[in-house]
């Protein structure tokens, strides 16, 4: 991924200083609601800002101060602050054709723990967006496991990660999140499953529909991008994941959509670069 003269955004939070996120409360049962929860999003794909969703809530002002300038050169936060900065280029213009503000999300970088608006979670979550602070946060150790665990490596893959998480916060700014999550309380569980799935497929088709515009503004894409885009979302599937951590696969659990799913919404939005091409809750096939 080309990333060289990409405008860095300003809305960027490193706490990472100090390893502790900013949490200062302790977590339910010292600590054992943060393993289940880490369990549940990583083997079973349950999206953590509705997971988090009545945790108890801890004040987020006493985060740990960013780290200072003299820590040296940081790429990968770099690298990091080039993808928002092309999501924000991207989605402003989109807005603005449409007669609509976007109104920009910050990106919170932490190390092991970290307290958002929707609760705490620690680094084994993975990337989540938290709707209640409209904050996308990662621990970019996130990267590594992507990489060795998920078999996805690459930076097209690691933009891609980022791509859909600003997804998720489109949604919000479009009001579909809080729609689908009041519908998401009225049904049963299976169907609450299935409009979780509409919901991340979307997410995914939004963030190629990002991919689409920053190339043709800047050309970004290089060979093996695309590849490497696809194979994570693959990668972290619903059933790739339940298959490697359990030896089967439950369909009718699924939160995320399956591995060619989430492959073939990235291509919709990739390819279309159009935002009516993502409406997967009214599509017959996802």
């Amino acid at each position: 991924m080309r990333t060289d003269g990409g405008r860095q955004s300003d809305n960027i939070e490193d706490i990472r200083a100090g390893g502790g996120g900013g949490m200062r409360r302790g977590l339910v049962g010292g600590g054992i609601g943060t393993v289940l929860l880490a369990l549940v999003a990583m083997y079973f794909g349950v999206d953590p800002g509705i997971v988090m969703q009545g945790m108890q809530q801890a004040p987020s002002s006493q985060q740990a101060p960013a780290p200072s300038a003299a820590a040296g050169p940081d790429p990968m936060r770099d690298f990091v602050a080039v993808v928002l900065g092309d999501t924000e280029d991207v989605w402003n213009a989109i807005f603005r054709q449409s007669g609509k503000t976007y109104a920009e999300p910050k990106l919170v970088l932490f190390t092991g723990s970290v307290q958002s608006a929707c609760g705490n979670a620690d680094a084994t979550v993975g990337p989540f967006y938290c709707g209640a602070d409209q904050k996308v946060y990662i621990d970019l150790s996130f990267y590594q496991d992507l990489k060795q665990r998920f078999e996805a490596p690459g930076d097209f893959a690691q933009a891609y990660v980022i791509a859909h998480e600003v997804g998720h916060h489109v949604q919000n700014v479009l009001g579909i999140s809080e729609r689908v999550q009041t519908r998401m309380q009225q049904v049963g569980q299976a169907r609450a499953n299935a409009l979780s799935v509409r919901m991340e497929l979307q997410a995914d088709c939004l963030a190629g529909v990002w991919a689409h515009h920053a190339q043709r503004a800047r050309n970004i894409i290089e060979s093996g991008d695309i590849d490497e885009a696809l194979n994570a979302a693959a990668q972290i599937g619903d059933d790739r994941i339940q298959m490697r951590s359990r030896g089967y696969v439950s369909p009718e659990s699924f939160t995320h959509g399956s591995a060619e799913q989430r492959k073939r919404w990235f291509m919709a939005g990739l390819d279309s670069g159009e935002v009516a091409r993502c409406d997967t809750f009214k599509a017959n096939k996802l």
